[in-house]
């Protein structure tokens, strides 16, 4: 298969296979060196029904990426976790990250502007001003804001990290900043993870979300999170 046209805005590349059936793949988020804009929602959509169970390349791939997982107080930036339905039993498996809301608890507690969402959506934590008061990880519904209370070592040039600070999922910004997709998407094998910009309409998480029902988790909180689910 021969390789469409590249154009900012241009996400993914759907190939039709039946009437009103596609397959999507995930293309390169922006042009590299291009800034953060309000004009983008970055967003990652999960197909739960493509999603082994004792698959861990999303986070192995996070944990290489980013250098997290050394300590024994190193809280996964994403983890597997088993969700189960209470009326019927039925289990499914799901990565769990920071959601990256749209109206995150974790920015509206901290009292130093430390815990921050870029113009793109997504939210990340600024650890020059970090003070660690650790409110942000009491805030997150999700539990998925770490402190890190031991000696960082071995650590990546791209994600710098420090004892006594907050850290989460940061959506891999150094590697959508160059143009490239989140570790743990590339890393997904199975094609449950399909990453692009919810403001584009011709984007294939767009076209996805609109063919299929998806769910945000904790909707009920009205946060608007930016990691949406299918098949739950």
């Amino acid at each position: 298969m021969s390789a469409g046209p590249t154009r900012r805005g241009l996400l993914a590349a759907a190939i039709a296979v039946a009437p009103g059936l596609f397959l999507v793949a995930n293309a390169a988020p922006r042009p590299p060196g291009s800034a953060a804009s309000a004009r983008n929602r970055w967003d990652l959509l999960i197909d739960t029904t493509r999603c082994d169970a004792g698959c861990t390349a999303c986070v192995d791939a996070c944990r290489q990426e980013q250098g997290w997982g050394g300590p024994a107080s190193d809280g996964p930036w994403i983890r597997k976790i088993e969700a189960i339905e209470m009326q019927t039993g039925r289990s499914v498996s799901l990565p769990l990250m920071c959601q990256h809301c749209a109206e995150p608890p974790c920015v509206e507690v901290c009292p130093t502007g430390a815990s921050l969402r870029r113009a793109d959506g997504i939210v990340l934590v600024d650890r020059h001003r970090c003070i660690g008061c650790r409110y942000c990880v009491m805030a997150c519904p999700f539990a998925a804001r770490f402190f890190v209370d031991a000696e960082v070592h071995d650590q990546r040039a791209a994600t710098p990290r420090g004892k006594g600070t907050a850290e989460g999922c940061t959506l891999c910004v150094h590697r959508l900043d160059a143009g490239r997709l989140p570790a743990c998407v590339e890393a997904c094998a199975g094609g449950a993870m399909l990453f692009g910009d919810l403001l584009d309409p011709a984007a294939g998480i767009s076209q996805a979300l609109r063919a299929r029902a998806s769910t945000a988790l904790r909707a009920e909180l009205g946060l608007d999170a930016a990691i949406r689910y299918q098949g739950l």
